[in-house]
């Protein structure tokens, strides 16, 4: 442990593996610190594992609301336990193939141990000692549990708990309507469970799309009470929990989980010994370049408060290692793409037209719905909706907004658009393979030459 590194970086997550990566392509020693499991959030509580659970449901569903009654599909009952264990050897099998392999190939050392700095310079492992010509932060989040009236004496689900579960609850309320919420609250409804959801769904999407959302949960049975918790308590029997809102209603469960956003994982570090300046909220505090207060040490990911993707995390873990070896970088987020995996799934990329015109444009939009979508006609599933925000003066794409089956996959396009300039005319004049929901975006960019209906790729 006495080796002066170029570069320690304390996380194994996207941001801290990205910084490694970045690293070692500039010749440079480094040496990653993990004090949990190898891989961050992303792949042992996050993307990885919620996302496959959310197929398996999905799966489920889709026998259920099978919209072909000549092909049947049975749905039964589902094995939780033997779900949960499929999950675990996926996470075993990326923790390998993703991460320490990834490790090995690029030739950067993953030591086992909790961090903590001593002062501005020193870090300490487990009791020892280490030096490093610089140092990156990249420690991830947590769920966070709210200050809420009588949630101390609970043992309530977060989303990272929920996922471990092996008996399937009979029903739950989850508190958030954010990503995480939703996703949460369709994965154990689609596997049997009752659910009923409270907080305002989809806060921050387009209404146009936050409505499709709303219709889809209706049509799955998920109550959602949009209104703010403000007291929890054991139900009358004891083997339940009462939520009670701001306006007096009370929603119960068997269980409840709560999704109503999450911490830094800052717990420990030294941050004040190294003279680390953190927000009202704990999260580090960077600039555009990652650095953190302490010219020494950088941070990225989550416990920076940056947006909370896992691809932004390794953006930013590649400028922040960019940046203490000497060379500053700036992570551009242009275009910036979001997908919440639900069923139709939430996407967006670039502006909502709200933040369009509180940002000073002048702007259009055009909404186009499914039914008008040959691909969801095929699906026999036209619920769903794409909207295009652009700028009245320039014609440039400003923001793409949907929700559709498979709508994260029309945001790489949405992105390029956005990011390089294109105008709603690009992208009405562009090629898009037919059959294809991709095929949404040129068809709602007609919509800004002529509202009348067109035919198959006219």
């Amino acid at each position: 442990m006495d080796t002066t590194w170029d570069l320690v970086v304390v996380g194994s997550g996207g941001a801290a593996m990205a910084a490694g990566i970045e690293a070692r392509q500039r010749g440079k020693t480094v040496l990653l610190v993990e004090h949990a499991a190898l891989g961050g959030t992303c792949l042992n509580v996050g993307c990885v594992p919620s996302k496959s659970l959310l197929t398996a449901a999905g799966r489920r569903h889709r026998a259920l609301a099978n919209p072909y009654p000549s092909v049947p599909i049975r749905a039964a009952d589902v094995d939780l336990t033997a779900l949960m264990r499929q999950k675990q050897e996926l996470i075993d099998q990326l923790r390998q193939t993703k991460y320490a392999d990834v490790a090995d190939a690029h030739g950067f050392t993953i030591r086992a141990g909790h961090a903590r700095f001593l002062d501005a310079q020193t870090l300490q492992v487990d009791g020892n000692t280490l030096n490093a010509r610089a140092y990156v932060v990249a420690t991830g989040s947590a769920a966070h549990i709210p200050n809420l009236r009588g949630i101390a004496a609970l043992d309530p689900l977060t989303s990272t708990t929920a996922m471990q579960l092996r008996a399937l609850p009979a029903s739950l309320v989850i508190l958030g309507g954010g990503p995480v919420g939703l996703e949460q609250a369709q994965l154990w409804a689609h596997l049997g469970a009752r659910v009923t959801l409270v907080g305002r769904l989809a806060p921050y999407a387009e209404p146009e799309a936050a409505d499709v959302l709303r219709a889809a949960f209706a049509d799955d049975g998920i109550t959602v009470v949009e209104e703010h918790a403000v007291e929890v308590e054991r139900s009358a029997g004891g083997d339940g929990v009462l939520v009670r809102t701001e306006s007096g209603a009370e929603v119960s469960g068997q269980r409840l989980l709560v999704a109503t956003g999450r911490h830094p994982n800052t717990e420990g570090l030294g941050l004040d010994a190294a003279d680390i300046v953190t927000d009202a909220h704990g999260f580090i505090t960077v600039d555009e370049h990652q650095r953190t207060s302490n010219p020494r040490v950088y941070a990225a990911g989550d416990v920076t408060g940056a947006p909370q993707h896992v691809y932004v995390a390794a953006q930013t873990g590649h400028a922040a290692a960019a940046g203490a070896l000497g060379e500053p970088a700036i992570v551009d987020y242009r275009g910036l793409p979001a997908v919440t995996f639900t069923t139709p799934q939430l996407a967006s990329a670039g502006l909502t037209e709200a933040e369009a015109l509180a940002a000073g444009y002048e702007c259009d939009c055009r909404v186009l719905g499914a039914q008008d979508i040959p691909r969801a006609l095929v699906d026999h599933d036209p619920r769903g909706t794409l909207k295009l925000v652009i700028d009245t003066q320039t014609r440039k794409v400003l923001g793409v907004h949907a929700a559709l089956n498979g709508a994260g996959d029309v945001m790489l396009a949405a992105t390029y658009a956005i990011k390089y300039g294109l105008t709603v005319d690009d992208l009405a004049d562009s090629w898009a393979p037919y059959l294809t929901m991709s095929e949404s975006l040129r068809i709602c960019a007609g919509l800004f030459r002529s509202d009348k209906p067109t035919s198959c790729c006219a």
